[in-house]
């Protein structure tokens, strides 16, 4: 049976990019991986496993895909390697990365054990509108482990001991043949620690650890909003067999404000008035996270106008100048009036009345679309 072509193997167009095509593979190789097809999909799984294996390994090489492309499958040999083993540090490369993805990120330590890094913690933290604006610094406490006094870190009951495992033989891990590839897993005996404790120590569990307390210094930078996150190196969950921690990430949720509304960098806000300040104009003064400033309103304001204060908003962690405060006025009806009130709009809207439509700037228009609306 003829070959198929390489590029048609991997779904990539003959121009494509080394990373493209390392992707590709990467997607392919995760797919059909033996691991992840068993009963009668298995031996199709497998074909197109070896197919895409063997594509990558072509193509991820320079010489070797310019060959290709000048002299396709002729002028390449999948069992030739030149010197050291030219071409095949891009395929294990890639490979080593679905490893980690496919079994956790894990390292050799040393004697050969396993190692594996601690996960992520995340911690939510409520900040107010004013410090996310400027910034703060904070204190929280999140989980830690220390070495469990009572059994020095081992795990193991005092007066006994760990042993090495007999199924690893102390690795960690073992390998297990799957058709015609023999992967690596996870000692299922020991899960990956190297060792098994037959009398484990009852305060840690087994563990030798003990879950504790610490009280870490936070600072959050000035402009940073809700939905956010800081990473805090190495302040997660303790790695495994001396492998590296976990990183801690503080997720920003930014507290609800009574005046002010966020969007991005920039501030809203509504600005009530009374009628008469709507209708006569003049200053006002309006709130911004640095005190107060003044509006000039135009005489016959309306109900909804927007004004723009340049600078007035938040300048955010990655911006290089602060956004705008948006003040919208909000014309307030008069309540609970008194009578000597009700007789002065009275007399206000017959006067309005007799001055026609010049006191009301949408009234004629509001008035010509009820009449073709009803007609």
């Amino acid at each position: 049976m003829a070959k198929r072509d390489f590029y048609e193997i991997l779904g990539v167009p003959k121009n494509a990019s080394d990373e493209d095509i390392k992707k590709s593979y990467r997607k392919l190789a995760m797919k059909f991986h033996p691991d992840r097809n068993q009963g009668e999909a298995a031996k199709e799984a497998e074909v197109k496993f070896k197919e895409a294996k063997e594509a990558y390994e072509m193509l991820s090489d320079p010489q070797k895909r310019a060959a290709y492309d000048q002299h396709g499958h002729a002028g390449v040999d999948p069992n030739m390697r030149g010197p050291g083993g030219e071409g095949f540090g891009g395929f294990a490369e890639a490979f080593g990365d679905i490893f980690g993805e496919m079994f956790g990120q894990q390292q050799r330590g040393r004697g050969g054990r396993q190692v594996f890094r601690g996960g992520d913690l995340s911690y939510g933290m409520e900040v107010t509108l004013e410090e996310a604006a400027k910034g703060k610094e904070a204190q929280i406490r999140i989980p830690t482990h220390e070495n469990c006094e009572v059994c020095s870190g081992t795990g193991a009951k005092p007066g006994t001991q760990a042993k090495t495992c007999g199924t690893c033989g102390g690795a960690g891990a073992v390998q297990v043949r799957q058709g015609f590839f023999s992967v690596q897993q996870t000692c299922p005996t020991c899960r990956g620690m190297g060792k098994t404790i037959s009398d484990p120590c009852i305060p840690c569990a087994g563990q030798g650890k003990i879950k504790k307390q610490k009280t870490l210094e936070v600072k959050i930078p000035a402009g940073i909003d809700g939905g956010m996150r800081i990473r805090s190196a190495g302040n997660g969950e303790p790695g495994t067999n001396g492998g590296p921690p976990g990183d801690l990430y503080i997720e920003i949720r930014l507290k609800k404000h009574d005046i002010f509304e966020r969007d991005g960098d920039d501030l809203h806000c509504s600005v009530p008035i009374n009628i008469v300040t709507a209708s006569l104009g003049g200053e006002i003064d309006v709130p911004t996270l640095d005190g107060k400033a003044a509006i000039d309103l135009p005489e016959g304001t309306q109900n909804g106008k927007q004004f723009r204060l340049r600078g007035k908003g938040i300048k955010g962690v990655r911006a290089s100048y602060p956004g705008d405060l948006y003040c919208h006025i909000t014309v307030e009806t008069p309540v609970k009036l008194t009578e000597h009130q009700r007789k002065l709009l009275k007399e206000l809207d017959e006067s309005f009345k007799k001055g026609g439509s010049k006191h009301s700037p949408t009234g004629d228009s509001w008035t010509d679309k009820l009449k073709g609306f009803f007609s």
